[in-house]
């Protein structure tokens, strides 16, 4: 993470927006290219020659496309915050794959302060919501705001139980225009005026698709201390919002439902494999740790140094053929978590990054959040 600072100039932060919309520049990208050139001017400046040192096309956001969004975001009553610029969310702003730029609607200071999330099916029974609704009632009234991703069912209720007594924060898997399910466009815009905050990683007038809703869960763990799971079906998405919180270094907490109801058996399992049993807030408040643990709360994972960090250069010459090989024959459409490849190939961490970079950027790898990666197009 490079410094948080306070905020730029106009010109700057449309820079920003126009590198964190340029394809091919994902959050992992853009926090190197800022690392190196210190603006994103300079950076939008260096990339047409980095594509034609990898060989690779690059089509660099239009200005004009930038400015039509900055204005569509305004016009909504929202604004831009950008990663390493106040008053960007700091626990967000520590994950490596952290959104370069968020979309806000709402009062940026609801994603600075203590957090909790909580999640869960979205055919939650009526016993399922009514304990999402009293948990998130209780930790606002606790004076922590309730995080959730808008949706029906345990979202809905997290929302709804933590605007009586405080604030609460929706992310989202389109763009702020684009509320969904869009029967709850009235209780995004009351979050928004009400304290709280509504926060979007996707561009304005961006659907919400399949794809993107693991982004939107990363975001909802990462500005979090800890997550809630309130019923969960053993493949769902609330567990992937479980996992990359345990990749955090948040905890995990899982309300215990009856073993007959399948909505209940991964949030029973995540108690199995040593999520907090939560049968009240005190459950919650007991454990919840002033600031993220250091690596994964369950199973810790080796990571990079900020020394292997400060030699990426995206600007050193393409690995050689066969370095990268090595790469390529550990990858599948099956996301794999980094560190994993580096553990398995013989190359330093800052080769492999390297590697990756360029195969990003060639379009054969596609860099998911929880820092992994998969083959675009697997044979």
């Amino acid at each position: 993470m490079f410094a948080a600072r306070p905020r730029q100039t106009e010109a700057e932060e449309l820079a920003r927006l126009r590198l964190a919309r340029t394809d091919g520049i994902g959050p992992v990208n853009f926090r190197r290219l800022m690392a190196r050139h210190g603006s994103a001017a300079a950076a939008l400046a260096a990339l047409p020659r980095l594509a034609a040192r990898r060989g690779t096309p690059l089509v660099i956001c239009p200005e004009a496309d930038a400015r039509r969004e900055w204005a569509a975001v305004q016009r909504l009553g929202g604004r831009f915050l950008f990663a390493g610029e106040l008053p960007y969310p700091p626990l967000l702003d520590l994950q490596e794959d952290a959104p370069p730029v968020l979309a806000v609607l709402g009062d940026p200071a609801a994603l600075t302060g203590r957090a909790v999330a909580l999640v869960g099916a979205r055919n939650a029974s009526a016993g399922g919501r009514r304990m999402a609704e009293d948990l998130a009632e209780q930790l606002a009234a606790a004076g922590l705001v309730v995080v959730s991703g808008l949706a029906r069912g345990i979202d809905a209720a997290a929302h709804l139980g933590a605007l009586r007594r405080g604030r609460t924060v929706a992310a989202i898997a389109g763009g702020l225009d684009q509320p969904y399910p869009p029967d709850h466009a009235k209780l995004q815009a009351r979050i928004a005026e009400e304290g709280g905050a509504v926060v979007a990683e996707a561009p304005f007038g961006t659907a919400p698709l399949a794809r993107h809703f693991p982004r939107r869960n990363r975001i909802v763990a990462s500005l979090s201390l800890g997550v809630v799971v309130v019923e969960a079906a053993l493949r769902s998405g609330s567990l992937i919002t479980a996992r990359l919180a345990l990749e955090a270094g948040r905890e995990l907490f899982a309300v215990p439902g009856s073993p007959l109801d399948p909505r209940c058996r991964g949030s029973n399992d995540l108690i199995r494999q040593g999520a907090h049993l939560t049968e009240s807030v005190a459950d919650v408040l007991e454990h919840l740790p002033e600031a993220p643990h250091d690596g994964p709360v369950f199973a810790p994972q080796p990571r990079w140094t900020d020394a292997d960090r400060m030699a990426e250069s995206v600007l050193e010459p393409s690995p050689p053929p066969d370095d990268a090989g090595q790469v390529l024959e550990l990858l599948s459409g099956d996301p794999i978590a980094v560190d994993e490849v580096m553990r398995r190939c013989h190359l330093s961490p800052s080769a492999v990054q390297a590697i990756l970079l360029d195969l990003e950027l060639a379009g054969r790898v596609e860099m998911l959040p929880g820092n992994r990666v998969a083959l675009t197009c697997p044979a």
